[in-house]
């Protein structure tokens, strides 16, 4: 291995361990940060605010910012799927569900990832592997949520309804990353700055026609909270996931799924006294032993992969 190579291997593990903490801690700041700003809101704020800081950088730096129309829609859409069908679907979800059980639901992004990139990327076969771990994360996903669904009225609850869009979310996650990495949509800082610009934006808009303004309480803690958000879950966070997610195989980089939820399960029992029972354990432990299976899964390759061309910023 050369010292480039070398190098390259440090840049990407480095990136993922920026994902792997800053992005378990986010849980708590968004739980924080909702109890008193609506959800659509608070990510507008986030988003808007680090986008603008992404594209002043790049400008200040010579970068440039211009892209072409069908680029442009193409970040926009990735920057949509990821910031307002992901993340927001977790913000609104936080509202009702604890943070480390929203970040275990959250890894259901790995089944989303194998399946959506075997379709649309790899034109290959999911192994046996893969498959049992698809199956043990059903019963994972179910276990966790046992509680929930044999309770009294458990399936009209608010925290059930919630915990289930959460999955819906990953899918929206799971389809913009697939996407970026089809299109190389993020491929550079200027093209992130875009995705999240986009994001904010859309969810600035989705706020106004939701009366979010008139419902707002600004206080310390939750400002302090989306001050965090903006700086280690988007500036830091994001822009290392966009980087890693055009540098590594998408089964290295989802393993994050499964690093996050220990994270937020921690900070939320350690810092909100969130509640960590049986089942939590179980599924957790459930979710976990399958997403590293469909992780490792081997993947056989039905016709050879045509190379998708990089997308480029237009001028220098």
């Amino acid at each position: 291995m050369t010292h480039a190579q070398r190098q390259h291997r440090f840049m990407i593990f480095f990136a993922l361990g920026l994902v792997y903490f800053f992005w378990g801690s986010t849980y708590l700041g968004i739980r924080v940060a909702v109890e008193q700003i609506p959800p659509a809101l608070m990510c507008a704020l986030r988003f808007l605010v680090a986008g603008t800081l992404m594209l002043g950088f790049c400008v200040a730096t010579g970068r440039s910012i211009r892209y072409s129309a069908r680029q442009m829609t193409q970040i926009a859409i990735v920057g949509i799927l990821l910031l307002m069908g992901g993340n927001l679907t977790l913000s609104y979800s936080e509202q009702y569900v604890p943070s480390g059980i929203a970040a275990l639901l959250v890894a259901s992004i790995s089944f989303w990832f194998l399946v959506l990139d075997a379709l649309m990327i790899g034109d290959h076969h999911i192994s046996p592997l893969g498959k049992s771990g698809l199956a043990l994360g059903v019963v994972g996903l179910v276990v966790l949520l046992w509680p929930k669904l044999t309770a009294a009225g458990g399936m009209g609850s608010r925290e059930m309804w919630w915990s289930l869009a959460l999955i819906g979310g990953s899918f929206s996650w799971a389809l913009g990353s697939v996407l970026s990495k089809k299109w190389q949509s993020g491929s550079s800082l200027s093209a992130t700055g875009w995705q999240v610009f986009w994001a904010g934006l859309g969810n600035l808009i989705y706020a106004y026609f939701n009366h979010d303004f008139s419902r707002v309480v600004w206080t310390g803690r939750g400002l302090g909270a989306v001050l965090y958000l903006v700086v280690c879950g988007s500036l830091i966070g994001y822009t290392a996931y966009i980087w890693v997610l055009d540098n590594a195989p998408a089964s290295l980089v989802s393993t994050y799924a499964y690093v996050n939820p220990v994270v937020a399960i921690f900070l939320g029992w350690l810092i909100l006294r969130e509640k960590v029972d049986g089942f939590v354990l179980a599924g957790s432990a459930i979710i976990v032993i399958s997403v590293v299976l469909v992780t490792s899964a081997k993947i056989k390759a039905k016709a050879p992969v045509v190379q998708m061309p990089a997308v480029e910023a237009v001028g220098d």
